[in-house]
């Protein structure tokens, strides 16, 4: 994944709204074996990726 496609200066901005257990579990904090809680935020963070940046552009 290029990120750097959509926003040359690579100071663009992505909003994402995650619980504090999301946010927490993505720093390494484990949730007893509950792999549940970062997969989501991870997911969540993809998904903000996809709507924001056009990956399919031909700067990469």
């Amino acid at each position: 994944m290029n990120s750097q496609a959509a926003y040359a200066d690579g100071k663009g901005s992505i909003d994402v709204s995650l619980t504090p257990d999301e946010a927490l579990a993505l720093t390494g904090v484990e949730f007893n074996g509950n792999h549940k809680i970062k997969t989501e935020a991870q997911r969540k963070i993809r998904n903000a990726f996809e709507k924001t940046l056009d990956f399919n552009s031909g700067t990469r």
